[in-house]
This record gives structure tokens, C-alpha cells and sequence, in this order.
């Protein structure tokens, strides 16, 4: 009987520590995502996409274009609406191949996409890219941003590290907003890239190598 008691007794503290495990867990895991566009911050997204690192991932580094313009024009509330219709369209992207997204602060994004066919690159960035600048609604008008996107490809077996391929990515970003915005693949190698002609009908739409 007085064993039954003890386990009784001893249920409810059971119970509670579980209760306060997973409140404690559900506070880390919001403590790690953005609080306006709800994606994963910086530091979470250096823990989920190592994991998704294989031959054919890339990894994406994405910087607005014309978003302080927009700031100004219409206001942070605009601003705002802006980063949570981009952080909508990079969420979509990361669930239907399957990889993680992030924002990274202020205007730039992460994004970590396995890719089954990395031949497929190219059309997957564009089809972000045009979602990215779609027009979106802000108080009865249509406003948008531009983006520029960096990609670094993982090409083979032997995979870099999470940092040398954001830096790879950042520096094509970079050369993509150089040319106007759209998007540029680099190398897994961070090296700024070369200019190679744009890809018809997309402005500074070009692949590195």
C-alpha cells in the first residue's frame, strides 16, 4: 500500500517536471526565431543547416533591394509588411524542397535548400527571385522590393563547413546587387566571382564559376 502511495504521490512531480521541459523548450526554440517574420535567427540557422549539407545543396544569402526607399516612402509598418511577405515566400521555398530558412538580421536572409537536381538551380533561384519582387499590398496600394541572391553550391562529396559557404553565398549576393539585383551561383570556394553576361529577360540573373 504504501508503495502505491509513493508512486502516487510521486506522479504529479513527474507530471510537472515534464510540463516545465517542454515550456522551457517552446521558450528556447522562440528565443531563437525572429519575432516579426516568426523564420529562425542567425544562431538557429547555424544549427539546422549543417545538418542538410550534402552534395547538391545550396546555400543562399538573400539582401532586399530598394527596401530604405521603401522605408522612407511609406513607413516602417511598410517595411515591416515587406520582410513578412519575403519571409513568407522563403518559408514556402524551404518546405517544398525540404530545407531551412532564416533571417539573418535587419534586410538579409538565409536560405538552405537540398537540391535533388543541382541542374535545377538556375530555375529554382528564379522562380524565388520573381517571388521575392512580387508586388504585395500595404494599406490599399501595391508596393514591392527587389532582391539580390547569393548561392554556393555544395558540388561534391567533399563538403565545406556552414561559414565558408555563407561566405561564398554573401559574396555572390554582393555581385548580384552590383549588377542590379537577381541572382549569381558561385563556387563553394569564396571568391568573388566574374561577370559572365545575365541570363535573358532577368536582370543580373548570371552564374559564376
Amino acid at each position: 500500500m504504501s508503495a502505491t502511495i509513493a508512486a502516487l504521490s510521486a506522479t504529479p512531480v513527474a507530471l510537472g517536471w515534464a510540463v516545465h521541459n517542454v515550456v522551457w523548450r517552446r521558450r528556447i526554440e522562440a528565443a531563437r526565431r525572429d519575432p516579426l517574420t516568426l523564420l529562425p535567427t542567425r544562431a538557429l540557422f547555424e544549427i539546422q543547416a549543417p545538418r542538410l549539407l550534402a552534395p547538391g545543396t545550396a546555400v543562399l544569402v538573400i539582401d532586399l533591394d530598394g527596401f530604405k526607399a521603401l522605408n522612407d516612402r511609406h513607413g516602417h509598418a511598410a517595411g515591416d509588411a515587406a520582410l513578412t511577405a519575403v519571409a513568407r515566400s522563403l518559408g514556402t521555398a524551404a518546405t517544398v524542397l525540404d530545407g531551412c530558412a532564416a533571417r539573418l538580421g535587419g534586410d538579409e536572409f538565409a536560405l538552405a535548400l537540398p537540391m535533388q537536381h543541382p541542374t535545377d538551380l538556375p530555375y529554382e533561384l528564379a522562380n524565388l527571385h520573381e517571388a521575392l519582387c512580387a508586388p504585395f499590398d500595404f494599406n490599399g496600394q501595391r508596393v514591392s522590393v527587389g532582391a539580390s541572391i547569393g548561392a554556393a553550391l555544395v558540388e561534391n562529396e567533399l563538403v565545406p563547413p556552414l561559414e565558408r559557404l555563407m561566405r561564398g553565398a554573401d559574396e555572390a549576393m554582393y555581385a548580384a546587387k552590383q549588377a542590379g539585383g537577381g541572382f549569381v551561383i558561385a563556387g563553394s570556394e569564396p571568391a568573388l566571382p566574374t561577370v559572365n553576361g545575365r541570363r535573358a529577360g532577368r536582370r543580373g540573373a548570371e552564374v559564376a564559376r
